[in-house]
């Protein structure tokens, strides 16, 4: 039987880059530990829970092995390691823009999600750099939408790591977008979105409604081609899907966007039209050194004559 040595308050370590769940067990009807993943998971099969356990991919707070004839023993913990039978692949690269004692800047393509999730686990920008630096305590300290390209700052150490968190949490750090939307000439800019923004009563929405606002955006127009414009944008706070909600609220829905105002069905991804949207640059004082950081993207977001925006992904 395989043993890991793992303490009660130490996690198993990482397998290519990859930290176990944990999940603790309940009180329960169940005769072993493979009836138990069966139902707890359900969405994952009985036999791919019984190759999982005997190819050693969940293990209990001891760190022995648990196999599909474990018996189940409640109120204790187990960890497993997630696996993704047919990950898709994301064709593009990320940047590492700078890499120091405690930061790592990277720069990330257009599809590619930051953290694990749902069918992406070895196809995220933390796994690849988790493996690119041979860094297993890598950790984001913020995060941008998988459709979003440009910057993400990590976490290097465990000992600095709320530093940085902070900066954010204080709004100490000053972010910049660019977009590629609809030109109104009738809007007056600058100009500053403030609104409530919550769950539209799907997983994948966020919505305005009226109430005390929540959400702040400063937007201006940094030039005109046509029909369409380049957009710098501001947010003050961090609500999720943000912007886009903001530029689709104000009529200029972001160019490529697959959320707002209409949903795009699952599995419908266009690599050839990615979401005109920028994480462009970031601004903060490093709470360790004292220093000036600043961050710019290597990417661009290109207005063309046709009234269609381009930018490679990769």
């Amino acid at each position: 039987m395989l043993f890991l040595s793992v303490s009660s308050n130490q996690k198993p370590p990482h397998r290519d880059g990859v930290g176990p769940s944990c999940v603790g067990l309940p009180p329960g009807p169940w005769p072993t530990m493979l009836d138990f993943f069966e139902q707890r998971f359900p969405s994952i099969s009985r036999a791919l829970w019984r190759q999982r356990l005997e190819q050693g991919l969940v293990i209990d707070e001891r760190g022995a092995a648990v196999t599909p004839a474990s018996a189940y023993l409640p109120h204790q913990r187990v960890y497993y390691y997630r696996a993704v039978s047919a990950e898709p692949r994301i064709p593009f690269h990320e940047t590492v823009l700078y890499q120091g004692e405690h930061l790592v800047v990277a720069d990330k393509p257009h599809f590619l999600p930051v953290v694990p999730s749902g069918n992406y686990l070895n196809e995220t920008l933390l796994l690849r750099l988790r493996q690119k630096l041979d860094l297993t305590n890598l950790v984001p300290i913020h995060r941008i939408d998988r459709d979003t390209a440009g910057l993400v700052l990590f976490s290097v150490q465990s000992a600095s790591r709320a530093a940085y968190s902070a900066l954010f949490a204080e709004r100490q750090v000053k972010k910049t977008y660019e977009a590629i939307a609809p030109w109104r000439s009738d809007l007056k800019f600058p100009l500053t979105r403030e609104s409530r923004i919550v769950e539209a009563g799907h997983f994948m929405l966020q919505h305005e409604i009226s109430g005390e606002a929540n959400a702040v955006t400063h937007i201006d127009v940094l030039e005109v081609h046509g029909d369409l414009a380049r957009y710098a944008l501001s947010p003050v706070t961090g609500k999720r899907h943000q912007l886009r909600v903001h530029m689709a609220a104000l009529g200029l829905p972001i160019l490529g966007d697959g959320l707002y105002p209409t949903l795009t069905p699952e599995g419908q991804i266009d690599y050839d039209r990615p979401l005109q949207l920028l994480a462009r640059s970031i601004q903060f004082t490093d709470p360790i050194s004292g220093q000036q950081r600043r961050f710019e993207s290597t990417r661009r977001l290109t207005l063309i004559a046709t009234s269609e925006p381009f930018c490679n992904p990769g």
